[in-house]
């Protein structure tokens, strides 16, 4: 079939070969981008990757392992529980802080003496930042840092150094706290002189109470007749001289004391109503002494009471105590004001030489008719039955004693001036010591060894009191030399009136409990842990004891 447009691309075809299409119907043809962009693209790609390879590898380097972290956590938990380890540390900050604070506090007391109180006052100001900072991480329980240590110890280094510019060196600190330790220690010997003034006072003093309670009862017997004449009457009791029964010798002034040591002697006694007490008092105390005896029971016991003004043997011409009483030297050694500070104060308490204290070398003459005795302090407790010491056997001796020789100062070298020949020539130092407080005496072996005379012989080479000091217990010691029997610890136990740290096991199986010491148990400076033993043996619910509010 016939075209009728066939013509003219037949004739393209024909006649010399294919035509070439317009430039518009032609195909696109790609572009290839220059080689110099591919270069560069390539280098980038190429530095990229050695970047990122070497980043990588810095990380690996540079990150904190694990166990690294672990122990900085146990490092910072070591230094909170180890601050005082700090301080102790040669190379802490906390150390250094803390000689540095040391050394600027002397520096504080030099500049004050030297009048610069600015240099006194910049010291205290960094002294308190120091401790501030200390403060703090004790605290935090933190080491502390440099960062934080820096600043205070480069200002207290310029001030110390400020202060060793000014002359406040080394000598010059010696010297100062030299003096300033001298200056205490003469403060502590004042002290210490003040304070044994002071406590011997309190020893010798008698507490309000007590004093009220014997105005009251010397204001009884002042004004009721019948008290004066029913002790006459105790006085003619055939039971005063009766050998059979078991007869107790007090000498006191303290009529509170002396009523503990009958009541509490009764109260442990299997046959209270065969004990007889004989008490012996000043004229001062004599009434008050009566009346108590006489309107209080004490379970039937017989109780005597007497003024030493009674025994007019006993004066200057018969005993050397008396007629050294009488001298005013010996006057005022113990009742004037003594200004030798070297001699110990206690021995200047008249206790020590009154004579009711040295009643005791006069028994066979206070009580002519007995043959033993037990002799009882006013400072003692009694827990047991006491008459069994009557069948203790003395073996010839005048007196049974505990010893007291368990540490070497009570032996007799303690006691005695071995110096002297006297004492030297007759007298072995070693001898054990013994106490009195609770004694037993044989007054035939007494009379037959003519104690008193001995006692009287020891008083009379003693006049210038340079054999002992003062006191009974050198005198007994001297006069009983050989003549001393010793009986069993557990009679007497000694110590509650000065040691605080006696076993409780040894006061419970004590026959007797002495307060020897200024610690006396109705005083207020009394060892409270002793203080119940005394107090159970006072009757509360007296008329008289509770006015004078004794509780």
């Amino acid at each position: 079939m016939p075209h009728a447009w066939s013509g003219p691309a037949m004739e393209g075809r024909g006649g010399g070969g294919m035509r070439r299409r317009a430039p518009e119907f032609r195909r696109s043809s790609r572009r290839r981008l220059p080689g110099w962009i591919w270069w560069l693209v390539g280098i980038f790609l190429l530095v990229g990757l050695m970047l990122f390879v070497l980043h990588h590898n810095q990380k690996e380097q540079f990150r904190p392992p694990l166990i690294d972290k672990g122990s900085e956590i146990e490092e910072a938990h070591h230094e909170k529980v180890n601050f005082t380890e700090e301080l102790l540390s040669s190379t802490s900050f906390a150390r250094q802080l803390a000689d540095q604070m040391t050394l600027a506090k002397a520096y504080v007391i030099l500049a004050k003496e030297h009048g610069n109180l600015q240099l006194a006052w910049e010291l205290s100001s960094q002294i308190r930042n120091c401790q501030r900072l200390l403060s703090e991480g004790a605290v935090s329980g933190r080491a502390i840092t440099q960062e934080e240590a820096h600043p205070i110890i480069t200002r207290l280094a310029r001030l110390i150094y400020k202060a060793q510019d000014s002359h406040y060196d080394i000598s010059t600190t010696i010297v100062t706290l030299k003096s300033h330790a001298l200056a205490l220690e003469e403060r502590a010997k004042s002290a210490v002189v003040q304070t044994a003034e002071f406590g011997q006072l309190a020893a010798e003093s008698l507490p309000k109470n007590l004093h009220c309670l014997t105005v009251k009862l010397t204001e009884e017997w002042l004004q009721n007749p019948k008290h004066r004449s029913r002790s006459e009457e105790h006085r003619n009791s055939t039971r005063l001289v009766d050998n059979n029964l078991y007869h107790f010798a007090i000498f006191s002034d303290n009529v509170l004391a002396t009523s503990v040591v009958v009541n509490s002697t009764v109260s442990n006694a299997n046959h209270p109503q065969q004990l007889v007490f004989h008490v012996v008092t000043d004229r001062i105390n004599f009434g008050a002494m009566s009346t108590w005896f006489l309107i209080n029971d004490f379970k039937g016991c017989t109780v005597e009471v007497r003024c030493i003004d009674e025994f007019t043997w006993l004066n200057a011409a018969a005993s050397p105590l008396v007629r050294q009483l009488s001298e005013l030297e010996t006057q005022g050694f113990y009742y004037g004001d003594s200004k030798n500070l070297e001699r110990e104060i206690k021995f200047h308490n008249p206790k020590f030489v009154s004579l009711l204290n040295h009643l005791r070398f006069y028994i066979p003459q206070i009580l002519p008719n007995l043959e033993k005795v037990v002799f009882l302090d006013d400072d003692v407790v009694v827990q047991k039955d006491l008459t069994q010491l009557f069948s203790i056997e003395l073996h010839g001796n005048v007196i049974g004693a505990v010893e007291t020789c368990l540490e070497s100062f009570h032996r007799y070298h303690k006691y005695l001036n071995f110096s002297h020949p006297v004492i030297s020539s007759k007298i072995d130092p070693h001898t054990c010591g013994w106490a009195f407080g609770l004694n037993i005496f044989d007054l035939i072996a007494w009379r037959k060894a003519n104690a008193t005379g001995l006692y009287h012989y020891w008083q009379e080479q003693n006049a210038d009191l340079l054999l002992w000091r003062t006191g009974t217990l050198p005198a007994g010691l001297l006069t009983f030399y050989g003549l001393m029997e010793p009986l069993d610890r557990r009679w007497h136990v000694l110590g509650l009136g000065y040691d605080v740290d006696i076993d409780d096991r040894l006061i419970e199986s004590a026959a007797v409990v002495h307060y020897n010491g200024n610690m006396k148990p109705w005083l207020k400076l009394a060892i409270r842990r002793y203080k119940y033993i005394w107090e159970r043996y006072i009757n509360f619910s007296q008329s008289y004891v509770r006015e004078c509010m004794l509780h």
